[in-house]
């Protein structure tokens, strides 16, 4: 059977994606015209307007560089067209990734192997929507119902609700790394380890740095995943 990899890269597949990714810029596009229209009702006139833009577009580099260096892997496992549609939805490499392994494992075979076919893939790719079409029915009905059970939760303590956001970033990036690091343990598979080490302690100097340097705090996230990939690279 043909490479699924040459039809998951093949034009078709940049075309079937395109209104996707087309229909999240023209979310963006109007999102951001109605934050200018809202501006003078919240006391900004348009200077604070452009200057709070300029803001949060830098504050976005930081993550985007993150999820754009875990694309590049995603993008080997399963083409470039569908990583592009998918975090241009989700945005949330590591949980495509985990659904097209679930969906390799469920048909017993590892992602990207040789015996790994175009049947495979297509499966994979309808486990990652019907996951990420979950999300989007979630958030379409009860996003106006977070800010009810945010406030019963803290009780309207704004600190409160910073902490449990911040506990549950931890925990579940916690998760992923403990993961990786115990992948780690097996002979000749020392880079995960090195990875999860190498990332962490970078994150911890950046942060430190980043104190002095705020602007570098942006980009933290990214810095420390090229880090941590160099790290494997080289015990690799």
């Amino acid at each position: 059977m043909k490479n699924f990899l040459d039809v998951a890269n093949s034009w078709p597949m940049w075309l079937s994606v395109v209104p996707v990714v087309v229909a999240v810029l023209s979310e963006a596009f109007i999102f951001t015209k109605k934050a200018k229209e809202a501006g003078p009702l919240v006391g900004l006139d348009e200077k604070e307007a452009k200057r709070a833009f300029k803001v949060g577009a830098t504050a976005a580099i930081g993550p985007s560089l993150g999820v754009f260096i875990v694309m590049l892997g995603l993008m080997a496992a399963i083409g470039a067209p569908v990583s592009w549609q998918r975090l241009s939805i989700i945005g949330a490499a590591p949980t495509e990734l985990a659904a097209a392994n679930m969906a390799a494992k469920a048909q017993d075979v590892t992602l990207g192997a040789d015996n790994y076919t175009l049947i495979n893939y297509a499966n994979a790719t309808w486990v990652m929507a019907l996951n990420g079409g979950a999300w989007l029915f979630t958030s379409g009905l009860f996003t106006d119902k977070l800010d009810i059970i945010s406030h019963k939760v803290t009780g309207g303590d704004t600190k409160k609700l910073g902490i449990l956001s911040v506990t549950a970033m931890c925990g579940a990036f916690g998760y992923f790394a403990v993961n990786e690091f115990i992948k780690g343990l097996a002979p000749d598979n020392h880079a995960n380890i090195a990875a999860v080490v190498a990332s962490a302690l970078s994150m911890g100097v950046l942060t430190e740095i980043g104190k002095k340097h705020p602007k570098l705090n942006e980009f933290n996230l990214g810095l420390a995943m090229i880090i941590g990939m160099i790290a494997a690279i080289i015990v690799k």
